[in-house]
């Protein structure tokens, strides 16, 4: 074999032969991702939350993290996959999330008492297991300096587990956590109150406008 031909075979073996070899227009395969169900979120999501990747959810409290992870864990039930829960503080209420339209039968929920290294744990094994479509890890009452004392290789493994497979896994937190390179961060600020009524004391709460800016959801 000529070493023209050699090489070919190797650029095709690595799919670099369309770039170097031919003129033929280079395609990305597109990544598998996981819809949240909340329409204005997964536009700017290219989708959804990616597959196989370590994301996260990160603001205050009341800017409406529980309801994005309720939306997302809503929405993999509904398509048949089996979700799980992590609840370091449990803070988790079955009923609001089976109003809220998420079918308990399909979720696995771990519930701890706020020890974060044992719920860590739970964490690992459900991945290990694999077979879940979203799986959450909820450290959003968690005190920041009690998160932080994780490793940063904690988050890499995690990452490394799940890599490739059909796995989403969220971190839902109050400030940045990790995320892996192709995940996702999806940043809540405190939101927006919308009243109707003219007068102070005639005003009723008519709406909370969420506000999300997400990070690294285009690729």
């Amino acid at each position: 074999m000529g070493a023209r031909a050699e090489l070919e075979l190797l650029l095709k073996a690595s799919r670099l032969d369309v770039t170097l070899t031919s003129a033929a227009p280079w395609t990305h395969e597109a990544r598998a991702v996981a819809p949240i169900g909340i329409a204005p979120l997964d536009a700017a999501l290219a989708g959804g939350l990616p597959r196989g990747h370590l994301s996260e959810i990160v603001g205050p409290r009341s800017a409406g993290r529980t309801t994005v992870l309720a939306a997302a864990l809503s929405a993999a039930a509904a398509r048949g996959e089996a979700v799980a829960l992590i609840d370091t503080a449990d803070r988790f209420d079955p009923a609001s999330a089976e109003t809220a339209g998420l079918d308990l039968s399909k979720l696995l929920w771990i519930r701890d008492t706020g020890d974060p290294v044992r719920a860590l744990k739970g964490l690992n094994l459900v991945l290990h297991a694999g077979g879940f479509g979203v799986v959450a890890f909820d450290l959003a009452d968690v005190p920041a300096p009690e998160v932080r004392r994780f490793p940063h290789t904690t988050w890499l493994r995690i990452a490394r587990v799940i890599e490739g497979s059909q796995t989403t896994a969220v971190l839902l937190g109050a400030e940045r956590i990790a995320r892996s390179p192709g995940g996702v961060t999806i940043a809540l600020e405190a939101p927006r109150l919308c009243w109707s009524g003219t007068g102070d004391r005639a005003r009723l709460l008519r709406a909370v406008d969420l506000r999300p800016r997400v990070v690294g959801g285009r690729v």
